[in-house]
């Protein structure tokens, strides 16, 4: 049965990964976790008038809220008007009154990035001349509060209830199939479900606070929940909901009838008379079950997070998903087979041949971890500066040591299995046992010292014992009972190193699993590097025209291929509206200039809702494209995209305004 089942399920598995290939292919791409890369007033800049509005552009599309954006006066009254517009791209601006007077003013924004992380900053510009100013705004987001740390603690529950009842019922499945019997066993799957059921309503609650106010008394409001239920974040929580119950459906029947025919295959569900239909049936019917439900749950968060964007999103939310499940049959498989060697009744043992395929099931999920973790580090860093620069890389690193040890245990659990394989006296002290108990007169149940004093006293009595006396009789035959299956479970040293192995690669995964956690939490270190890029350009040549002359705008980029990072310079001469020429640099890291397949420019002036006007240079010479005739309808502040292709697939848009005219 395994030799017809095993090719089935490879290729279904190859035809889960095909479709969601194909559906997720078309996500955009962009920076992940959403960091400030440019404002207008720039920060701390000083301007001689005041402006009309001011713009905040990000590395990526944000989610904003009527008080998303504010702007305080010296005196710390609010001087902005009218909601946050995105009037193109990755720019929101924010209408100001009239007449502002001279003084410093302050920017405070919280912003909601495509990953659903909560973003908040704040900073200061000034109009005439700097002054002293009496406003005091935290930068601190709604998550670093109580409300967020119940978020972070929701995350953890439901990444490890997922671990748990995704892994534990794959261990059952194709490793042990009695498992399906034993009660501890049962337990500690329906609690995976009851932990990521609760966490996953606990999230639901949690998130409208978490993203705007941090304030517990929000949890419970209805119209934050409304407005949760119109998110991505929020669809993704409802669909995990709906997948849970399917998830239900799947616990009862591994429990129910996938169970009862586990008694017809001692070790595994391809022993005994697992060649009868309806038990293949069943059996292929679960996998096929279990591993479209686990997908669908494991894509609840690809889609909602840091896989849904960055670079490449269409191969790394499936990547995700691989990479999520194969965590989950590896940590969630190892939790169910501590608690099979340490619960399981001496009448059902976790047989050396289980372990055997739970090793290679753990080994071959290992191998799946480093591929994906791999692909998703460069992904999230981007450069090895990024290990120790940023706190992603470090905590990347963290994790990398904690799976170094978990590989390190899981090798002495190895060498318990192979002794526990080789070591047959265990087995043949039980068959002696059972030999001797045997021997007893028929219809007579083995007795134990205890038991026979219990007898013996028994017959001294009168006939007909009192009920107090028959629980006491009962709890003492149910202790002796436990005394002599745990007797038995440790006689064996070989079994009882394996359990102290495999709990100390438990004990790690707890801490890998907050690690990981916490990792979903934290900015990618290649965002974090473009924003200090970004910023650091941002100071050092400001974009900003008076009125005539030409303005020169260097931008870094980073499309993620082969030789994708570099800077962009984009010069328009005069800078006027009529006729202008345009000259685009493209240098490498190390300033020397390179070519690019492609190279486009797009102008907006949002103010008047014109654009984006496209702009396609010629090639002049390597690195260098030029446009003459350049049209600019009017003077304004005009943004400046610019569309930077490396390859046939990497691309990037990289941004900046500029007063022209």
């Amino acid at each position: 049965m395994t030799q017809t089942i095993a090719p089935r399920v490879r290729t279904l598995v190859l035809l889960i990964l095909a479709v969601a290939g194909a559906l997720l292919a078309g996500a955009a791409p962009a920076s992940a976790h959403a960091a400030l890369t440019g404002s207008d007033p720039a920060q701390g800049a000083v301007v001689d008038t005041a402006p009309t509005r001011v713009s905040l552009t990000f590395s990526e599309p944000v989610a904003v809220g009527d008080d998303s954006v504010r702007v305080l006066d010296p005196k710390g009254e609010r001087v902005d008007k009218g909601d946050p517009a995105n009037p193109s791209g990755t720019t929101y601006s924010v209408p100001l009154v009239s007449g502002l007077p001279d003084g410093t003013y302050t920017v405070a924004y919280q912003v909601v990035s495509a990953d659903s992380h909560p973003v908040a900053g704040a900073f200061t510009f000034s109009i005439g001349a700097p002054s002293e100013t009496t406003v005091s705004v935290s930068a601190q987001a709604s998550d670093d509060g109580l409300v967020g740390w119940l978020y972070g603690f929701g995350r953890y529950v439901s990444y490890a209830g997922f671990v748990v009842l995704a892994g534990g019922a794959a261990f059952v499945l194709a490793c042990w199939a009695p498992g399906a019997r034993v009660r501890a066993v049962q337990r500690l799957v329906v609690s995976g479900w009851l932990a990521l059921t609760a966490a996953t309503l606990g999230l639901l609650m949690l998130r409208g606070s978490y993203t705007t106010s941090g304030r517990v008394g929000d949890v419970f409001d209805l119209e934050l929940l409304g407005d949760v239920l119109q998110t991505k974040t929020g669809a993704a929580l409802v669909s995990r909901l709906l997948l849970l119950a399917a998830a239900a459906l799947f616990i009862a029947v591994l429990f129910g009838a996938y169970a009862r025919t586990a008694d017809a295959a001692p070790d595994h569900p391809g022993d005994g008379d697992g060649g009868e239909p309806d038990k293949r049936d069943l059996t292929f019917g679960l996998a096929l079950g279990g591993t479209v439900v686990a997908a669908g749950l494991a894509a609840s968060w690809a889609m909602s997070e840091h896989a849904s964007q960055g670079l490449q999103a269409g191969v790394a939310m499936p990547v995700d998903v691989v990479h999520l499940l194969a965590v989950a049959a590896w940590l969630g498989g190892l939790t169910a087979l501590l608690v099979a060697l340490h619960r399981a009744p001496v009448e059902t043992p976790v047989g050396h041949d289980a372990v055997r395929r739970f090793s290679r099931l753990a080994f071959g999920s290992v191998v799946t971890l480093a591929v994906t973790g791999v692909y998703q580090s460069w992904r999230q860093l981007g450069s090895w500066s990024a290990f120790t620069d940023t706190r992603y890389g470090q905590l990347l690193l963290v994790k990398i040591a904690l799976v170094a040890v978990m590989v390190a245990v899981a090798f002495l659990s190895r060498r318990w299995t192979r002794r526990l394989a080789d070591a047959r006296g265990s087995a043949a002290a039980e068959e002696a046992e059972r030999a001797e108990e045997e021997k007893q007169p028929a219809g007579t149940a083995p007795a134990t010292a205890s038991e026979t004093s219990e007898t013996s006293e028994a017959g001294k009595t009168e006939a007909g014992h009192d009920a107090v006396r028959a629980a006491q009789l009962a709890r003492q035959r149910a202790a002796t009972e436990a005394a002599r299956q745990k007797r038995l479970r440790h006689a064996d040293p070989n079994r009882y190193g394996l359990r102290r192995s495999v709990l100390a690669e438990a004990g790690v995964a707890v801490v890998l699993l907050a690690v990981t956690t916490v990792l979903t939490q934290t900015e990618p270190g290649r965002t974090e590097q473009d924003a200090r890029a970004a910023a650091a350009t941002s100071s050092s040549a400001p974009a900003t025209g008076q009125g005539s002359g030409a303005v020169s705008l260097t931008m870094p980029f980073d499309t993620g291929g082969t030789n994708g990072k570099g800077v962009v310079s984009v010069d328009l001469d005069p800078a006027q509206a009529g006729d202008n020429a345009l000259h685009v640099y493209v240098e490498g890291p190390d300033g020397t200039p390179v070519d690019v397949p492609e190279v486009k420019i797009a102008l907006t002036l949002a103010a008047q809702d014109i654009g984006p006007l496209p702009v396609t240079p010629d090639r002049i010479t390597t690195g260098h494209w030029s446009a003459s005739g350049v049209q600019i309808p009017m003077a304004g502040d005009w943004k400046v995209e610019v569309t930077v292709r490396t390859s046939d697939i990497d691309q990037v848009t990289v941004s900046k305004n500029a007063q022209i005219g």
